[in-house]
Order: structure tokens, then C-alpha cells, then sequence
């Protein structure tokens, strides 16, 4: 801020006498010129000197001119910093600053009328400050900058000499990046072409059918799925299968099992190179395993989604528990997610190896906008043990062969047992004459509440750890009668085909 001029004068009464203005003296820190004796100060603003700080300076006030009165001497200015202070006759002292003599006392005004005083011989003084004053800047300036230029020197060497950079720049991914064995995105890399999507239609009018999945068993072109899948087709529909190549083929029913849930086809022109999926073991599978279930979700093929084994050995109806022709599976609990158009599909474990044929979901009804329901997190699957005996079975005789113990069981309900019924279907007896039940002793109303290591709470739960089994084996069954608990071993029996 310019330290010349600090108030802007206002003009004189034109009635009162001209005088020239007074210059400001040059103020000496070491003797300063005392005021007259006949005329009081007026105060003013001091001229910062080379001090490197100085307090701010007040808001200037404008000067006002003395009006004439019968005694020439003038009255004092007034002191006050803002226009509505009210004017004192001793000026205020100014606030002391650092330094010697600072601030000066302020030059002397004349009377009224009396002589102006000689004109200060020292003009260039101020004019030799600000030279000073820019030419000490322009110094630092030139220091400064030959600081900084020293520091950026140094800087440079110690950067050539080892020093790491702070700064860092974008690159490119590898060219060669490969993912490694065991992570999601390999093993559905290696599974994924022997996945496929199986399109079904009804042999009727309107053509109904649907969308599952299968996946290749052998190079001979057998394709495992569920027998839901392609249910709608087998009597004079038509299937279709279309691997994630994009390439389709004609295929036919060569089995199903509607108990299991099972089914398998075969394409009618088989393509060569086909490579089968490997088969894990389900009877070693842990809750807490890691899944992958790969399918066609509401139609979206080559869906693959993760999860783990949430539970083992869950028993599953896939209807309502009271018929014939509804399926049983003592299954893996998974939290993949599984949707319709899953079913069929394999249940992977991290190494790639099917474990499960996902088959059902439980679900809490179908939501808004929503013609079906979709996955809550509890997905089941049929163990890949059980399945592989079906379908081998099924490519070998075209029919299924069950595992039974030759009694009826009461199949609705639930929470103490399985318990045997007073009466078979049509009046039959409940217990076969000479079947594998009759022969472990066994008899109507017992209630069979353990079959082998497990624990059983209800007719389906019974016929699912039954079908675990296969024909021949013997297996201890824990049963009550009249309050009494006994054990016995029963030989399985068996029957072939859906009744």
C-alpha cells in the first residue's frame, strides 16, 4: 500500500485566504522538530519505513479545512479514525511500534496566515527507501530463486543416484496374464464347454416345453440332465442341445428316472472331441466346500455363479410328498445361486469335478412381476454318487431300478419317524409278505426313526436315504413299538421302473 497521501484534503472555505499547502517535513527519529507553541499538531499517518512488519495503518479520514474565526490561530483536526468520532483538541496518541523512535512525532503546522517554513532540503529520501526497498526484494528474489535452483539440483543428483520417485504412472496389463488353477474363472473356463443348454418341446399342438441344462457324461455323446428337464418331451417331443460354441444338435431320450430326477439323452449326430466332465466323490464333500453351479438361468446360458456346501444329506421332495411320481434326494444344500433353467446342471467343486446335479430350490414364492420364483440361497442338488448309479444304469437297461425295504410308510407326517401304515395302496398289505421289512421284522404302525447313521423324521426323509443305497445292501434300522425302542438290519430289495 502506497504510503503517500493517506487522506484526500477537501477544498478551503473560499472566503478564507489562500495558502499554499504545507509539504510534509521528512521526520528524524533522532530529533524531531518540536510543533509551535501557538498552534496544536494535527495527527497523521506515519510513513512505513524499511521495518519488515508494520502494524496496519488506520482507515484514512478526509482533512477538513479550518474555518476562519477572530483569533487567526486554527482549530486542531480532528484525530478520530471514523467519520463519526467527534474531534478532540489533543490528538490521540499513534500506538507504538518496534524499533527505535517509532513513530516519529508528527510534522508541525503553521498558524494560520504565519510564513510557510522552508522547504525540507531532502526530497530523494523516500524515493532512495523505495529503491532500497526493490532493490532488497529483487536480492531475495535472485537468492531465493538460486535456493531453489540449488535445491532442484540436488534433488536431480540424488534422483540419479537411487533415490525411488514418488510419482506413479499408469501401465499396461500383462500381454501373457493367465489365471491361476483352482480360481473361479479357470475351472468355469475348463467346464464350460461341456455345458450345455437343452431347449425341450411337447409333442402337442401348443408346443410347450421349456429350459434346462445338461452336461457331457461320455464321448459317446451321452447328455446327464434332470428328468424334469426334458419330461415334456419324451413322448413325441422334440430336444435340442446347444454347446456354448454356439452349434446345436438333435438329441433323444435314453432313459429317465422320475424318483431320482434323473434322465439322459444322446445326441442323434454326435460331434467327435467331446470331453466328458469328471466326476468327484459326493460322499466326501464338506459343509463349507467351495461351489460353482454353471446353468441357464430363465433361459440366460453359460451362468456361472459360486457359493459353498451349506448343508449334507437334506432330505428333498420335489413335489408335494404324496404321490407316485414325485422325486426324493437325500441332498447338498447350496448357497449357489440356482434358478429355473439351472436344473440339470453340474455342482462343481474347486477342482472342477461334479459333486451335485442341481435339481430344486427353495423359494418363498414367486415376487412382484415375477411368473416364477427365483433363488433365495437354498438351492439343492442330487450327489453325484447317486447319479452316476442312475445313469449308468439308465444307459445300460433304459430303466431305473430303485432300492426298497417293502413297506408302505405314512408319507405326511412329520417330526417322529416314518411310520409304517396299516394298509398298502389298493388294500394291499402295508408290509410285503416275505419282503425285505417282513423279514427284519417289521410290522404295521412300528415307527422307523434311524436308517443307518441318520436320523429319521418323516417318510420322505425315510425314502430319501433309501435311495442312497443301492439293492443288496444291508442296513441297521432303529424303530419304536409301544414305546419300546429296537434295532434290526434289513436287507434291501429292489424294483425296476416308475410305477
Amino acid at each position: 500500500m502506497s504510503t503517500e497521501n493517506e487522506g484526500t484534503a477537501v477544498p478551503a472555505d473560499p472566503a478564507a485566504p489562500s495558502t499554499p499547502p504545507t509539504p510534509p517535513t521528512t521526520p528524524s527519529a533522532s530529533a524531531p522538530p518540536p510543533a509551535p507553541t501557538d498552534a496544536p499538531a494535527v495527527a497523521q499517518t506515519p510513513a512505513p519505513t524499511d521495518a519488515p512488519t508494520v502494524a496496519q495503518s488506520p482507515v484514512p479520514e478526509a482533512a477538513h479545512a479550518p474555518e476562519p474565526v477572530g483569533n487567526p490561530t486554527p482549530a486542531p483536526e480532528p484525530a478520530a479514525a471514523s467519520p463519526t468520532s467527534t474531534p478532540t483538541s489533543t490528538p490521540a496518541p499513534a500506538p507504538a511500534a518496534a524499533g527505535a523512535g517509532w513513530p516519529p512525532p508528527p510534522p508541525a503546522v503553521p498558524a494560520w496566515g504565519a510564513p510557510l517554513p522552508p522547504a525540507p532540503p531532502a526530497q530523494a529520501a523516500p524515493r532512495r527507501r523505495t529503491g532500497g526497498l526493490v532493490a532488497a526484494v529483487l536480492a531475495a528474489a535472485l537468492v531465493a530463486g538460486g535456493i531453489g535452483g540449488g535445491i532442484g539440483y540436488w534433488a536431480a543428483q540424488r534422483g540419479d543416484e537411487g533415490v525411488s520417485s514418488t510419482t506413479v504412472t499408469s501401465g499396461e496389463a500383462p500381454a501373457a496374464f493367465k489365471r491361476e488353477p483352482g480360481t473361479v474363472a479357470a475351472v468355469a473356463a475348463q467346464a464350460l464347454p461341456s455345458v450345455v443348454t437343452i431347449q425341450a418341446k411337447s409333442g402337442g399342438t401348443q408346443g410347450e416345453g421349456g429350459t434346462g441344462t445338461g452336461f457331457v457324461y461320455d464321448q459317446e455323446g451321452h447328455i446327464v440332465t434332470n428328468n424334469h428337464v426334458v419330461a415334456s418331451a419324451a413322448d413325441g417331443g422334440t430336444l435340442s442341445v446347444t454347446f456354448p460354441n454356439g452349434k446345436s444338435y438333435d438329441a433323444e431320450v435314453v432313459g429317465r428316472a422320475e424318483g431320482y430326477d434323473v434322465a439322459v439323452l444322446k445326441l442323434t449326430n454326435a460331434p467327435k472331441g467331446l470331453k466328458p466332465l469328471p466326476l468327484g466323490d459326493s460322499d466326501k464333500v464338506a459343509v463349507g466346500d467351495s461351489t460353482i453351479a454353471i446353468g441357464a438361468p430363465f433361459g440366460l446360458s453359460n451362468t456361472v455363479t459360486t457359493g459353498i456346501i451349506s448343508a449334507k444329506n437334506r432330505p428333498v421332495a420335489s413335489g408335494d410328498g404324496s404321490g407316485g411320481s414325485n422325486s426324493y434326494m437325500s441332498a447338498l444344500q447350496t448357497d449357489a445361486s440356482i434358478n429355473p433353467g439351472n436344473s440339470g446342471g453340474p455342482l462343481l467343486d474347486a477342482s472342477g469335478a461334479v459333486i451335485g446335479i442341481n435339481s430344486a430350490i427353495q423359494s418363498t414364492g414367486s415376487g412382484f412381476g415375477q411368473s416364477q420364483a427365483g433363488s433365495i440361497g437354498l438351492g439343492f442338488a442330487i450327489p453325484v454318487n447317486q447319479a452316476k448309479n442312475v445313469a449308468q444304469q439308465l444307459i445300460k437297461t433304459g430303466k431305473p431300478v430303485y432300492p426298497v425295504i417293502g413297506a408302505t410308510v405314512n408319507m405326511q407326517e412329520q417330526g417322529e419317524g416314518a411310520t409304517i401304515a396299516s394298509q398298502g395302496s389298493g388294500g394291499t398289505p402295508s408290509v410285503i409278505p416275505n419282503g425285505p421289512a417282513a423279514k427284519a421284522g417289521l410290522k404295521a404302525g412300528d415307527v422307523i426313526t434311524g436308517f443307518g447313521d441318520h436320523q429319521i423324521d418323516s417318510g420322505p426323509t425315510l425314502i430319501s436315504e433309501i435311495w442312497t443305497h443301492k439293492p443288496g445292501d444291508q442296513v441297521k434300522i432303529t424303530y419304536e413299538r409301544d414305546g419300546k425302542t429296537s434295532t434290526a438290519t434289513v436287507t434291501l430289495g429292489e424294483r425296476t421302473g416308475d410305477s
